[in-house]
């Protein structure tokens, strides 16, 4: 077999998601395509991991030097939505439904993974509430021990700043069965019943 197919391949299933089947259809498939397109693609990708810039006001990618978001004048300052990741931004926006801004932490604390707090953005998020005018902060993280480690950690660090702090709604997901949900989902679910 092709060295050059094995090397492709290779790289390509270091991608994550991307078993070596996988891969191996992928680096098929670009074969078979124009070679303008394979390169419009590697160029691409290339020009995207030499360009990216991250947001000096929320740490989320961007093209220049402070996000479309953070630039919008129309956009609720006054709230900020914390994510762990930048796709977390991505599934928010998706809903169309906040127009407040965001911080991305660029991940969770974790001493398993020897992540601390110094590892975060968290002391960009601390100096951008200081600079006031910010009256709420969502914690929007995930529901893992890590995330949750994380909101504590970041609701005890906004205690004395004057903000509210508020996080998502967590519990039973539309759709979902009641004897299939854990104790902590019930919990969540029961601690943040809504009035009907």
């Amino acid at each position: 077999m092709s060295k050059l197919l094995d090397r492709a391949v290779e790289e390509l299933a270091k991608l994550p998601g991307i078993g070596e089947r996988t891969a191996l259809r992928l680096a098929l498939h670009l074969l078979r395509q124009p070679a303008e397109q394979v390169s419009a693609l590697s160029e691409s990708i290339d020009r995207f991991r030499r360009e990216v810039k991250y947001c000096k006001k929320c740490n989320n990618l961007s093209d220049t030097d402070i996000c479309p978001i953070c630039a919008d004048s129309s956009r609720d300052k006054s709230i900020i939505c914390v994510v762990e990741q930048v796709k977390d931004v991505l599934s928010i926006e998706h809903t169309g439904q906040y127009k407040g801004v965001y911080h991305v932490l660029g991940g969770v604390i974790s001493p398993m993974q020897g992540i601390a707090p110094s590892d975060l953005k968290i002391d960009l998020l601390l100096e951008n509430i200081s600079q006031g005018g910010v009256q709420e902060v969502i914690l929007a993280l995930n529901t893992s021990i890590e995330g949750e480690t994380t909101s504590y950690y970041l609701a005890r660090k906004l205690k004395d700043l004057n903000v509210k702090v508020s996080t998502i709604a967590r519990g039973i997901g539309f759709g979902d069965e009641l004897d299939y949900a854990d104790e902590i989902t019930l919990v969540h679910a029961i601690h943040n019943r809504l009035q009907m």
